[in-house]
Parts: structure tokens; C-alpha cells; sequence
């Protein structure tokens, strides 16, 4: 992409109105949090506190918006201790450059590699710092130093005391999580009536399992209808797509295809009364057709061979989930699907148990070529050269240059650049409305600090629509709070703006000076990918040379690295196609075909799994385990050669499938069905990774492997020859 498409594309991002649902009741909240800190410091004691309040309820309120499963109400308490600390740690370097630089350096770096536990820990990180930019010119003493750091800390008291006090959608964020993943199940289950090898994105069900994980003291209180269906989300995936795929399903065409449509239709239905029913916390009813169609005729059943134990297995787990649709929410009522045995909760550390795993992680992105590091060192890079700056022109509050700087910066380049973008744009509408408003007023405390408060209520409750949306609220509060101290407004408009300018354009300038690309990173995340994908498949058909509940953890724990794997890849994929940098290793064109050809490859294994035997079954398939050990062995040289640029060789899989061909009593055609689809997929992602045209004609390749598909396509129907991932 170039440096002018990019451009246009951040613009776009920066202003772009995202259709989410919003929540005004929290936004409501998190507003009288602030105006019960800030109405008794403004009538007790003087502006100046009354501004530290608002600072520490304001930010502390946002902190509790962000994508987070633990409790609201610890988020809160601990961005105002964190909030605090700085700014008392702040005051004691402040006053002089060399003893007040090192500090901030040092704090925004470690505010950078927050990043490295995640988004929310960065974000509450990041206002720290702005809390130490600002409130370390209000206190004149030690001692006021210390009574503005309290005040600010009860501000994400006062927080925590409302959500504790005034509950709303408790548990919401958790219910929404499991709801997606079995409407996503549910949207791929129609999906897969029309196209037999439709592609299935897993974050819903990610994302489900990161809610899953709780606390003992959360496990205390977590609905009974949170419990089990994200296991049963997990098992109805593969098994719907089994029913559908021609090759290990209903057959294309006729009778039983009509069958499986009608199941689909059906599952489909069934998921959405599920997710329906753990959203809102309320029974739900499932049309009476559909319960119909889920029944099996013994005699007249359409479906055949393993298109028909893939129907049983459906409306077996679909009765689980009428189960769950049909008690809702009610505590004590929700029946739990039974789980594989073996299977526990997921438990997350508390709050102290979780200091060894943050170091941990922060250790793990301590190196040059890691994209948290580097942006640790823009970050602290670019706070101390903007306070530098501000601080040398002729301009009052100089720490709006940093603080802007610090607030749109993110690890990526196209993030960091969009919320540029969208502060300036913000910024400039909400100064415009806040000084019309502000001359229309005069002087008056108490009338700005409700302004303030109001705008705060504004800015929460569209955080989540667009970041220029809620910055230009949030620079009305800004303006608010300011003529509330008594500042006038002819001074800290300009100053606002032209200062907010100079710390976006530092943080533009810094990535371009020191980037973190994702484009060059592509072939080593592929090649995680590939690697990742080839020790699930091979789980998999352990399972079925050898079932065992060892073997059934080992694919569950396979199947979970491959995802991350693929979340990263495609994390890495969506970004770089975002960056104004030449393709190194991969071109664009390139990187898709391997894409497909890894969703296809993973998607073989997936039919696979849906018909993995019991453990301690005695359905035996010896021939699986050589194959097993081949495409481990295979992928993970492939990899190798992936990251070294050379061409991966598949002659060791062709060689166990060819014995595989040659032996005799193969007792599942489903496994085998699938090793030829994983063969083909590997074989497509060779062509697609090709980089020597001499030795292999690339483009007579890709020809012939796009005229296989259309003639499969015209044949059976099939689509694109499984290369839906």
C-alpha cells in the first residue's frame, strides 16, 4: 500500500462512526461518580481539588469501559491507585528538568510495555501518565501533593462504590461473549446450507473462552447458565460441518442433501434460541418445526453412513442446547451439558497471583525486534522530546503536546495514525462547542463543573462509536474543567489546539522513525501457523490410531495453539496490509493463497475431529499414526523452510499416504477422506509459498490447481475445493 492510499484509509478510520450498541445507564453511572467527587471538593475546599477529583473519577470511569473480564469495580480502584501514585511521584521530581525527565521517560516506558499483558492494561497505563503531566502543577507542597493524590484515588473510589452499589447487566459482558459464540456457530450453521465449505472465523469462540476463565471468588457468583454451553459452541462447530461437507457428509445432491439443509436450518435455530436466552437472562422458545426436524427416523432417515452418525451426533448436542434455551438464565434452573471427562474450569489468577505472570510477559516482549518494546521506546521517546518542546514555546500548558502524544499511540501503525487523526478532528470540535458555550455562560464555577460533568457523560457514552466522537466530548470537558479553575478561555483554546497538533504530529513522526512492521514478520507468523496446524492434524489422527484420553487433552490443547496462531497471523495480515511497506518475504497475492490453503488444511483436520472415536474406544485406525507422525514431522520442516524462503517438500506425507493407499481394512473413510484434503491443501500451500520459478513453474501450478477447482466445483458442487477454511 502506498504512503497516499494509507493516508486516506487512516482518515477514513479516524472519522468512521462504528454501529455499536450503547450503554447511557453506565455512562449515567460513571457521570454521578464524578459529581459526587466533584460537588464537595468545589463547595468544601477550592477548584484546584475539585479538578483532582474530576481527574481521578474521569479516568477511572473510562478505565472500567474498557474490554476487560474481571470485575469492574477492581479496574476502577486500581487506575485511581494508579492514577494517584503518579501523580504524587510526579510532584516530588517536578520542578526540575533533571530530575522530572528521567521520571517521565522511565514511566512511559513502563506505561508502553503494559501493552504486553494487554489493550486495557496499556490504556490504564497510558492515562497515568497524563495524570502526572497534569496534576503536578496543582499542589505547592509535599503535603498538598499527598492530599491531591488521595482525592484523586477516592475518585476511582467513588467509582467502584457506584458499581458495587448499582449493578447493571452484571455479568453483561461475560453473557454477550457466550451468546456470540453460539450465534456465530448458529450464522455458520446457515452459511453451510448454500456453501458445503463456507469458512469459520474462531474468535467468537476464543473470545468466549478468555470469559470463561474466572476467579474463585467469581465462580462464587457466575450464573448457572454460563457454566457449560462454550463447550457445547465447540462441539456442534465440527460436527455441522462434517453434515455438510460432501466429501465426509451428505452427499451433494438429492435426497440427503435436502436433509442435511433442513438440520442446518434447524441447528441454526436452536443456537440462536440459546444465545438468545443467555443474553437477555430469559427463557426462550424454539419454533416447534424445527424441534420436528430434529428427530431421527430410523426407517426412512435420508442420511447415510457417516453423514448419518454426524445428524445423531447433531441433535444429541442440540438437545443440550433446548436444554439451555428453554430455562434461560433462572439460578438453579439451567441444566449443565455435561463435559468430556477430564475437563475443568478455567480458572484465572487473582490479582496478586497474576504479578509473577505480568512479569513474565513483560520479559517476554523485552527484546528489539518485539512490537510492545518498540513501542515502550516511542512512547517514552516521544513524552519527554514534546515536554521538551512545550515546554520552550511560548504557549501555557504544555503537557497537552505529550499527553495527546501518549494517548494516541498504539503498537500499530495504522491505529496510532487514525487516533491522530481523530484527536485533532475531535479536539477541534468539541473546543469550538465548549467555547460557545463558555462565552455564552461568563464566569461561573459551579455552571462549568456541571458542564463538565455533563460532557463527561457524553464522551462515556459514545467511547465506544468512534474515538473522534468521544475526544470532542472529552476536549469540552477539558475546556469545562479549565474555566472552572479559572482559566480563560481565550488562552486555553488556541493553546489546546495548536498543542494537540504538536503531539500528534510527534507520534506520526516517531513510527515512521522507528517502526514495527508487521509486513517483514509475515512469513515467520505464517510458518507459526503451518506449524501449528500440522501438530493439531496430527492430534487428531492419533486419536484415531490410538483413543485415548491422553490423546483427546493432547488434540484440546493442539487445537487451542492452533487458533492463536491463526489470530496472530491474521492480526499480522490485517495490519500489514494497512502499512505503506513493500511485501519482503510474501506478497500480498501470496499471503492470501496461503491463507486459504492453511484454512483449508485446518479445516480437513476439523471434519476429522467431529468423528474422533471415545476414548478407550475400540475403533482402531493403524494406518493414522504414520501418516500422524509424517505431517507433524513434514509442517514443522516446512515451517523451517517458510522462514528461510525456501520451498517446502511434502515428499514424506505423499509417502505415508501412498503406504496408507496400499494397506488394507481401513475402517474409517472419513479419516482417510480427510488426509487427502490436508494432502491437497499442502500441496496448494506450496505453490502459494513458491519463491524459485526455475526449478518449479509457479504459474502453471497455480493454473492448474485453480482448474482442479472448477472442475470439482462443476462436479460435485463442492465450491472451491475445500479451500474455505
Amino acid at each position: 500500500m502506498t504512503w497516499l492510499r494509507s493516508f486516506r484509509e487512516v482518515v477514513r478510520s479516524g472519522l468512521t462512526i462504528e454501529e455499536t450498541r450503547l450503554e447511557p445507564l453506565l455512562a449515567l453511572r460513571t457521570a454521578a461518580g464524578m459529581a459526587i467527587v466533584i460537588g464537595p471538593a468545589l463547595w468544601l475546599v477550592s477548584p484546584a481539588y475539585a479538578a483532582s477529583a474530576a481527574l481521578g473519577a474521569y479516568s477511572a470511569g473510562g478505565a472500567t469501559f474498557q474490554r476487560t473480564w474481571r470485575p469492574r469495580k477492581v479496574i476502577a480502584l486500581g487506575a485511581g491507585a494508579g492514577l494517584a501514585l503518579s501523580t504524587f511521584v510526579g510532584y516530588l521530581a517536578a520542578g526540575r528538568l533533571v530530575t522530572f525527565l528521567p521520571l517521565l521517560a522511565v514511566w512511559t516506558f513502563a506505561a508502553g510495555m503494559a501493552w504486553a499483558v494487554g489493550s486495557t492494561a496499556g490504556i490504564v497505563a497510558a492515562t497515568t501518565v497524563g495524570s502526572m503531566l497534569v496534576t503536578v502543577t496543582l499542589p505547592t507542597s509535599v503535603g498538598r501533593a499527598l492530599e491531591h493524590a488521595v482525592i484523586i484515588a477516592l475518585g476511582g473510589v467513588a467509582q467502584a462504590v457506584l458499581i458495587f452499589l448499582f449493578p447493571i447487566r452484571r455479568w453483561g459482558a461475560h453473557r454477550d461473549a457466550l451468546a456470540d459464540a453460539l450465534a456465530a456457530v448458529a450464522d455458520y450453521a446457515r452459511r453451510l446450507r448454500h456453501d458445503p465449505t463456507a469458512p469459520f472465523d474462531p474468535e467468537p469462540l476464543m473470545t468466549a473462552r478468555d470469559a470463561a476463565a474466572v476467579t474463585p471468588s467469581q465462580a462464587r457468583t457466575r450464573p448457572p447458565v454460563l457454566h457449560g454451553p462454550r463447550g457445547l459452541a465447540e462441539r456442534i462447530r465440527p460436527v455441522v460441518a462434517a453434515l455438510a461437507d460432501p466429501d465426509v457428509g451428505a452427499p451433494a445432491e438429492g435426497p440427503g442433501r435436502d436433509r442435511a439443509r433442513e438440520l442446518l436450518d434447524a441447528a441454526a435455530e436452536v443456537l440462536d434460541a440459546a444465545a438468545r436466552a443467555i443474553r437477555r437472562g430469559i427463557p426462550a422458545e424454539v419454533p416447534p418445526g424445527s424441534t420436528d426436524v430434529l428427530r431421527i427416523d430410523e426407517e426412512r432417515e435420508a442420511l447415510e453412513g457417516p453423514a448419518r452418525q454426524a445428524a445423531e451426533r447433531l441433535v444429541e448436542l442440540l438437545g443440550e442446547a433446548l436444554e439451555i434455551a428453554g430455562s434461560g438464565g433462572a439460578r438453579g434452573k439451567t441444566p449443565t451439558p455435561s463435559r468430556p471427562a477430564g475437563a475443568e474450569l478455567l480458572v484465572r489468577p487473582t490479582m496478586f497471583r497474576l504479578v509473577p505472570i505480568v512479569v513474565r510477559a513483560v520479559r517476554r516482549e523485552f527484546r528489539l525486534d518485539s512490537t510492545v518494546f518498540r513501542h515502550a521506546v516511542r512512547l517514552a521517546a516521544v513524552a519527554t522530546v514534546g515536554y521538551l518542546i512545550a515546554a520552550r514555546l511560548p504557549l501555557g500548558h504544555g503537557y497537552w503536546a505529550p499527553i495527546a502524544s501518549v494517548m494516541v499511540m498504539r503498537p500499530d501503525f495504522h491505529r496510532t495514525y487514525a487516533r491522530a487523526v481523530a484527536r485533532l478532528a475531535g479536539t477541534l470540535a468539541g473546543v469550538v462547542l465548549a467555547t460557545g458555550m463558555v462565552r455564552a455562560l461568563g464566569p461561573d464555577t459551579h455552571a462549568f463543573g456541571a458542564l463538565a460533568v455533563t460532557s463527561a457523560g457524553l464522551s462515556y457514552t459514545l467511547i465506544r462509536t468512534g474515538y473522534a466522537y468521544s475526544q470532542c466530548f472529552t476536549a469540552a470537558y477539558v475546556v469545562f474543567l479549565l474555566g472552572m479553575g479559572g482559566q480563560a478561555w481565550e488562552q486555553t483554546v488556541p493553546e489546546r489546539v495548536v498543542l494537540t497538533l504538536l503531539g500528534g504530529a510527534l507520534a506520526m513522526v516517531a513510527y515512521v522513525v522507528f517502526p514495527a512492521w508487521e509486513t517483514p514478520r509475515l512469513p515467520d507468523r505464517l510458518a507459526d501457523w503451518l506449524a501449528a496446524n500440522g501438530r493439531y492434524a496430527a492430534a487428531v489422527l492419533r486419536n484415531y490410531a490410538e483413543p485415548t484420553r491422553e490423546h483427546h487433552a493432547d488434540m484440546r490443547g493442539a487445537l487451542l495453539a492452533s487458533r492463536e496462531a491463526r489470530a496472530a497471523w491474521q492480526e499480522a495480515y490485517d495490519r500489514a496490509r494497512q502499512e505503506p511497506v513493500r511485501p519482503r518475504g510474501l506478497t500480498s497475492r501470496e499471503a492470501q493463497e496461503a491463507q486459504e490453503a492453511l484454512k483449508g488444511f485446518g479445516r480437513a483436520a476439523m471434519l476429522m475431529e467431529s468423528h474422533v472415536p471415545q476414548a478407550d474406544s475400540s475403533r482402531f485406525v493403524p494406518e493414522a499414526e504414520r501418516f500422524a507422525e509424517a505431517l507433524e514431522a513434514g509442517t514443522a520442516q516446512a515451517a523451517v523452510d517458510v522462514r528461510e524462503r525456501r520451498n517446502p517438500d511434502w515428499r514424506r506425507v505423499e509417502e505415508a499416504l501412498h503406504a496408507w493407499e496400499g494397506s488394507t481394512g481401513d475402517r474409517s473413510p472419513v479419516v482417510r477422506c480427510g488426509a487427502e484434503l490436508q494432502k491437497r491443501a499442502l500441496e496448494d500451500f506450496a505453490t502459494a509459498v513458491s519463491r524459485t520459478p526455475l526449478e518449479r513453474d509457479v504459474g502453471s501450478a497455480r493454473e492448474e490447481r485453480r482448474a482442479r477447482a472448477a472442475v470439482a466445483a462443476e462436479g460435485d458442487g463442492s465450491g472451491l475445493a475445500h479451500r474455505g477454511g
